[in-house]
């Protein structure tokens, strides 16, 4: 029967990626949690994300959005926007990678909560193979024994 056909509907998409997965077990595990074809590559964390894990592991119990904004800025001399700092605090905390809670109102904040942020032993885990595999990429490069004082 042709594709299309009653006995052979036409799917694409999500829906596609999900009967392939489910049709064959040893492909299960080429999908994640929303369905995204990922084969093979382990996803490696991106430079923001791993900025954002670090700020929130420099300030500890005091993790919240406007504070890890803060921090990112002044290690990179230029503040990101609130709408990409919330947008990957989503995807991290979708990855499993943090947990994030809404604090207590504060008046300083107008009666506004501050949305707490606190890094999980996975991110803690991905965040130090990040750092691992830039350390390593960065052996032997110009800017890196130039940061040593020593001339290539």
């Amino acid at each position: 029967d042709p594709i299309g056909s009653p006995s052979r509907p036409c799917i694409s998409g999500r829906a596609a990626r999900a009967a392939a997965a489910d049709r064959s077990p040893r492909h299960v595990n080429r999908f994640d949690t929303a369905g995204n074809y990922t084969h093979n590559v382990r996803v490696m964390l991106g430079e923001f994300e791993y900025l954002l894990l670090s700020a929130a592991a420099k300030l500890g119990e005091n993790a919240y959005g406007a504070a890890i904004r803060a921090e990112t800025g002044k290690a990179t001399g230029k503040m990101c926007s609130i709408g990409a700092l919330y947008t990957t605090l989503d995807r991290l905390e979708a990855k499993g990678l943090i947990e994030t809670w809404m604090g207590a109102a504060t008046a300083q904040r107008g009666g506004r909560p501050k949305r707490m942020v606190r890094i999980t032993a996975e991110g803690r885990q991905a965040a130090a193979g990040f750092y691992g595999a830039v350390m390593r990429a960065s052996r032997g490069v110009s800017w890196e024994t130039d940061r040593a004082g020593v001339t290539p």
